[in-house]
């Protein structure tokens, strides 16, 4: 795997073309290929051709309009994929980094064809083909995700799976697996049991790579909350390293019997390096891994200051920061763009844990990580709430992450 350094996402021009059977977990991979990249910071966006179908020809097509004996059926499946591909085309020659073409693309021809029109408009194309060979991992998702479709909305559950199943049989007449000596391609078994890379260059599909082999399906919480109260919290101070208020070590005390009453197995601890985060889950008395990363946003020359204070006497700082919360760095310190850069570590080993984890952190790094697990855009989060005393569960869900608060205090 060849490898270049990294690029400035406004240079980025990559289509990632997904390959697989129906129920293989594509569009589970593409949705989280996507909000990886948009966290990063890099514009991207994924082109379903089910949703086209569905938008543009209504959602109540049976497994018989998928048979490839059915002209019309064919006919009609190609126009919404040529629709989704022009606009994946004219999306990128607009300005669009990273595209997500999300479609069956189950044979040879198809795959030529969209290698042909995106590489002649300029655009790099790597091939994801997601193989699964587990047969309880397919029941698992036809079962769980599609029977959530809107293609089956109201119809019997059992006559749903058979119809689908009839789909995926449809598709197996024809599906040719990738094997293009002249593409690059990544070839996923098992969501990651193996992964087959071939002429995978450059620094964005290289760190797909890195991403995907941390992929799994298992269901696990991840808990997020911030330390107990701390000395600087009391007096509106920001930074610091202090150690934690009465009122802290009582929440010290709530947490550690909220993650016993809720933990089937003992959990994954994680916390910054700063004192009262350490603090905060001693009562746990388990083993807890400080991670430099998760420490709080470097304010700089601001820390230990109030919000006041700082308008007081750096007025021009806190209208920038005001302005463009995202991207201000404090004077010789951090941004929250900066803080998004340094989790991506965090977020890779958090995918890869299949145990419980709890991140006792701070209110900036827990906002950055909220926003990709939930997937919102960087902004949407910046001004979030995180109080104190407060838990944020986070439960995988068929496509997105589930959220619960709890109050401890």
């Amino acid at each position: 795997m060849e490898s270049t350094g990294p690029l400035s996402p406004d240079a980025v021009r990559l289509v990632i073309v997904m390959v697989g059977l129906p129920a293989r977990g594509k569009t589970y991979i593409g949705r989280k290929i996507r909000r990886f990249l948009t966290w990063l910071g890099y514009r991207a966006r994924s082109f379903n051709i089910g949703d086209y179908r569905r938008q543009r020809l209504g959602r109540h097509h049976r497994h018989d309009f998928f048979d490839p004996n059915n002209t019309s059926g064919a006919r009609a499946r190609e126009e919404m994929a040529t629709a989704a591909l022009n606009d994946l085309i004219d999306w990128m020659q607009d300005g669009g980094g990273v595209a997500i073409y999300d479609a069956t693309n189950t044979t040879r021809e198809r795959r030529r064809h969209v290698f042909e029109r995106c590489t002649g408009a300029g655009l790099q194309v790597v091939f994801i083909e997601s193989v699964c060979e587990d047969p309880a991992i397919i029941e698992a998702n036809i079962r769980e995700t599609k029977l959530g479709s809107p293609d089956y909305v109201d119809m019997d559950p059992d006559e749903a799976v058979a119809d689908f199943r009839a789909r995926i049989a449809h598709y197996v007449r024809v599906y040719e697996p990738i094997q293009e000596e002249a593409c690059s391609y990544i070839r996923l078994i098992d969501v990651g049991r193996v992964i087959v890379m071939h002429r995978i260059q450059g620094y964005l599909p290289g760190k797909l790579v890195f991403y995907l082999m941390n992929l799994h399906l298992v269901r696990r919480p991840i808990w997020l909350t911030r330390h107990g109260e701390s000395e600087f919290n009391v007096v509106g101070r920001i930074g610091g390293d202090t150690g934690l208020t009465a009122d802290g070590e009582r929440y010290a005390q709530a947490l550690a019997a909220f993650v016993r009453s809720r933990a089937d197995q003992p959990p994954v601890v994680w916390t910054s390096t700063l004192r009262r985060t350490i603090q905060t889950t001693a009562r746990l008395h388990v083993p807890s891994l400080q991670w430099r990363a998760l420490d709080e946003i470097d304010a700089g020359v601001c820390d230990g200051m109030t919000y006041a204070e700082i308008a007081e006497h750096m007025p021009e700082e806190y209208a920038a920061r005001s302005a463009d919360k995202l991207h201000y760095r404090y004077p010789r310190g951090e941004s929250y763009q900066d803080v998004i850069i340094r989790l991506e570590p965090v977020i890779i080993e958090l995918e890869r844990q299949r145990s419980p984890v709890l991140v006792v952190a701070h209110q900036a790094v827990l906002r950055a990580l909220y926003a990709y697990f939930m997937d919102k855009e960087p902004e949407q989060c910046l001004r979030m709430a995180v109080p104190l005393g407060t838990v944020i569960e986070l439960r995988p869900g068929p496509y997105v992450f589930e959220e619960r608060r709890y109050s401890l205090i």
